[in-house]
C-alpha cells in the first residue's frame, strides 16, 4: 500500500479561530476534505490577537518554542501553540510573538493590513513556520499557502530553508482570495530578507520589484509551482507576472472549497 501523501496548509485564517472570511472557511474545510481523501494533514496560522485561546484550547508547545528570530538587529522570541481542529482532530500550529501578532487599537482589521511593520510580520511568520515545520520532522509532499500574511512561506521553503531535506520534494501551491492586502511595503524589506538568509541570486531578483500592494503576492508566485485565484478573477498584472515566470495560473469560482479540483491539482503536480 502506497504511503499517504502529506500536506502542510499554511493559512492566514482558519475557522473557528477566525471566522470573518471565505479564506477562514477554506482554511478549515479543505484540510478536512483532504484528510477524508486519505491525505495526512497539518496546518499553520498566525496567533492573531482575535484568536480566543481559552475557548479554543490553545497550549504552548515548549519543545518548538524559544528560539529567537532576529529582524533589523532585534531579537523576537518564537512561541508555538497548538490546538486540535474539531471534529477532524487535525493539528493546528499557531505562530506567535507579542511584538507582531497582538491586536493593536490602530489595526484596521483582525490581520492588521495597515501596519507599517507588515514586512517584518511576514518575515517572522514565514521564518517561524518553516523552523517549526522542520522541527516536526514531518516531510510534506505539498505545502499549500493561502493569504497575504503567509506569502513569504514559499520563498523561505524554497530558497532560505532549502538546505533542509524535509522540504526537498515538496511542491508549492499559493491560493489568492478576494480581500484587501497589505499596505505598501518599505523597500527595506529586501535588506531584511537578505539579513535573514536570502541568497544573493534571489536578492538580485527581488530587489527590482516594486514594494507595492502586489509585492507579497509576487514573491509568493515566484517560488510556487502554481497560483490559484479562488473566488476572484485573476488580477491581470499578477497573471502576466506568473505566466512570464513559468508559473501555472488556475481560476476557481467561490462558494466551495473545490476539494476535488485541488486533489486533481496535487496529483498533477507530482507527475
Amino acid at each position: 500500500m502506497a504511503d499517504k501523501k502529506k500536506i502542510i496548509y499554511v493559512s492566514q485564517e482558519i475557522m473557528p479561530y477566525l471566522t470573518a472570511t471565505d479564506n477562514a472557511k477554506f482554511g478549515r474545510s479543505l484540510p478536512q476534505a483532504m484528510q477524508q481523501k486519505k491525505y495526512e494533514v497539518r496546518t499553520f496560522m498566525p496567533d492573531f490577537g482575535d484568536v480566543n485561546e481559552r475557548r479554543n484550547q490553545l497550549h504552548e508547545v515548549i519543545r518548538l518554542s524559544g528560539i529567537g528570530i532576529t529582524i533589523s538587529d532585534n531579537d523576537h522570541p518564537l512561541v508555538v501553540k497548538v490546538a486540535s481542529m474539531h471534529p477532524s482532530r487535525i493539528q493546528v500550529y499557531f505562530i506567535d510573538n507579542d511584538d507582531y501578532f497582538q491586536k493593536l487599537d490602530s489595526d484596521a482589521d483582525a490581520f492588521g493590513w495597515d501596519r507599517p511593520d507588515n514586512d517584518e510580520r511576514l518575515i517572522f511568520f514565514a521564518h517561524g513556520t518553516m523552523e517549526t515545520a522542520r522541527k516536526l520532522q514531518w516531510d510534506p509532499d505539498f505545502i499549500h499557502v493561502s493569504g497575504w500574511m503567509c506569502a513569504l512561506v514559499p520563498l523561505y521553503m524554497r530558497r532560505i530553508n532549502n538546505d533542509s531535506p524535509a522540504f526537498r520534494k515538496a511542491r508549492v501551491v499559493y491560493t489568492i482570495f478576494p480581500g484587501k492586502g497589505p499596505e505598501n511595503f518599505s523597500p527595506e524589506i529586501f535588506n531584511k530578507l537578505k539579513a535573514d538568509g536570502l541568497k544573493p541570486v534571489d536578492f538580485k531578483k527581488l530587489k527590482d520589484l516594486e514594494p507595492d500592494a502586489l509585492l507579497a503576492h509576487k514573491i509568493a508566485i515566484l517560488y510556487s509551482d502554481v497560483v490559484v485565484f479562488h473566488g476572484v478573477e485573476p488580477d491581470p498584472a499578477l497573471r502576466e507576472f506568473a505566466e512570464s515566470h513559468g508559473v501555472e495560473v488556475v481560476a476557481l469560482d467561490g462558494g466551495s472549497d473545490h476539494a476535488d479540483d485541488y486533489d486533481t491539482l496535487y496529483n498533477t503536480l507530482q507527475k
